[in-house]
This record gives structure tokens, C-alpha cells and sequence, in this order.
């Protein structure tokens, strides 16, 4: 078995990680293919399991699994270099909230020998597919996202669902979310959570000028039509984070499931609505603290 690693080194957490992985590797004789970078920034580069790269790409494509070292945002980088790839992707959470890499650096070792002994099973994330009036194509794992840039001005966006008109906002901007995404941006903007898996998309609208808009959970095999005409306010268009600059009006984008999948790695034990009671703290009650 052969595992590729991406890792955030500004995280200071991520050099204990790395260190216990590189540890393990050597006394399983696992290789473990590592930007070179990774190596010079974190000070890690005697060890003969570490098999340098000169690119995270380069590491990817090397190994069999991708053990990603980071916060959730590490792991949608990694989803947009590897999204062509389909390699199995184990999040290690060095991070803070971290609802993909919900694997803690006290599991670590239980998380690897599952690994080696094939343990675990797929959990298959789709991605979103967005396609401009130019022919434009971009893929978000968790959103994208139609917000205002510089201004105080609401911005109006129009959305369309299989041909029919829901709406014009009037707002800070629109989120269309995968379910992977409802726990992100999606959620700090008052939107659904939805189970991995389920076929759908949701439409949020960020702070709308009219109290009654509410957000939409919409089946993601239908066509959504985003457009945004010139307006007095600059808009942009993100997937992920990654900015696309909108030079031509009307600027139109059509939104679907994407046929590209993100294989999420899923331990013995792990369980998503676990996960969200302990990330989200339900069911705590501070008055019970003390008991």
C-alpha cells in the first residue's frame, strides 16, 4: 500500500500528525509520498517512508490513498486537484470544526491499520457541475457561491428551476450547496443540513431583503439557472473559495449533480450523525455541567 499525503503545514497541529504517520509507515514499511515542500517547511525528511514529490498532484497520482492533514479547507483543496483521480481520501482533522476530516490524532494509528488491513468503506461525495452562457465549467464539492464584492449595495440574483421563475433576490448574495456543503457556509447562513448522498441541492439566500425568503432544497438531476444582469454593485462568482472574475453581462450559469465523485473514506465506528452531535454540541446543557 502506498499513501500520499496533504497536509496544511502552517497548522502547527499537522507536524504531530505527520510525525506519528511517518512513525508508523516505517514500522509497517509503508511508503508515503510527500510534496518536498511539505518536507522542507515542517523539518521531516530522514525518514526512508517518505518518498518526495514535487507536487501535491505528483503525490496524488502516486499513491493508492490520500491521507489529507489539515481542516475541512485542506480537504476541498485536495477534492479540486484530485477530482479527476477517484482516489480514497482519509480527512485527518488538525483543524477545528472539520466534518470531513472528523479522524482525531488520538485515532490515528487505529485509522492507519484500518487502512492497511482494509477496513473501511467509501463514503461517495458528489460534486456540483456549473456551466457559464460561455461554456465555462467549474465543479464545487461544497458550494458556489453569488455574493457582492466592495459595496454595501444588495445585489439581485434570479434563479430558475427546470424552466419555471422562483425568484429574483434581493440579498447579500445566493448559495447553491451540495449536502457535503449544508454544514459549511451553507449552515452559517441559516440553511438545511442534509445527509451525504441524498440527490438534491440547496438554494440559500445570504441575509435577503425580505424576511419570508426562505432557503430551497431542490433535486440536483434538474437543471437550477442562475442569472445576474449589470448591476450598480460588483458580484462575484466563487466554487469553494476559488474566485472567477465575471467580465461579460448577463452572466448566466446553469447548476447540476456532476457526474465527478470525492471518495471519502469511512472508518468502523464512524458514524455522520455522531459527528454532528459532537461538532455542533446537541444535546449539551450547560446547567448540567457540574453533575
Amino acid at each position: 500500500m502506498k499513501l500520499g499525503i496533504i497536509a496544511n503545514p502552517k497548522k502547527y497541529e499537522v507536524r504531530e500528525v505527520l510525525k506519528k504517520t511517518i512513525g508508523w509507515a516505517e514500522r509497517k514499511s509503508i511508503s508515503l509520498f510527500i510534496n518536498s515542500d511539505i518536507c522542507e517547511e515542517t523539518g521531516l525528511n530522514g525518514s526512508p517512508s517518505i518518498q518526495k514529490t514535487d507536487s501535491d498532484e505528483e503525490s496524488v497520482k502516486a499513491c493508492d490513498i490520500v491521507l489529507v492533514m489539515g481542516g475541512d479547507g485542506t480537504i476541498l483543496y485536495t477534492a479540486r486537484i484530485a477530482r479527476n483521480l477517484a482516489k480514497p481520501i482519509l480527512g485527518i482533522n488538525s483543524g477545528r470544526l472539520g466534518f470531513m476530516a472528523n479522524t482525531q490524532i488520538e485515532d490515528l494509528e487505529r485509522a492507519l491499520d484500518c487502512l492497511l488491513n482494509n477496513n473501511f468503506k467509501l463514503d461517495q461525495r458528489a460534486f456540483l457541475k456549473a456551466i457559464t452562457n460561455n461554456g465555462d465549467e467549474f465543479h464545487a464539492l461544497n458550494e458556489f457561491l453569488f455574493s457582492r464584492k466592495d459595496s454595501i449595495s444588495m445585489v439581485n440574483v434570479t434563479a430558475e428551476y427546470d424552466g419555471s421563475l422562483i425568484n429574483t433576490y434581493w440579498a447579500d448574495g445566493l448559495l447553491v450547496a451540495s449536502p457535503t456543503g449544508s454544514t459549511a457556509y451553507n449552515l452559517a447562513s441559516g440553511g438545511p443540513i442534509v445527509a451525504p448522498g441524498t440527490e438534491v441541492f440547496l438554494v440559500t439566500p445570504i441575509n435577503p431583503h425580505t424576511l419570508t425568503t426562505r432557503p430551497l432544497v431542490l433535486n440536483s438531476t434538474k437543471p437550477l439557472k442562475v442569472r445576474i444582469e449589470k448591476q450598480q454593485s460588483e458580484v462575484l462568482f466563487s466554487y469553494d473559495g476559488q474566485v472567477h472574475d465575471i467580465e461579460n453581462f448577463p452572466f448566466e450559469v446553469t447548476i447540476l449533480k456532476s457526474d465527478l465523485t470525492f471518495n471519502l473514506i469511512h472508518l468502523p465506528g464512524h458514524d455522520y450523525f455522531e459527528t454532528l452531535r459532537n461538532k455542533l454540541m446537541w444535546g449539551m446543557d450547560r446547567r448540567r455541567s457540574g453533575e
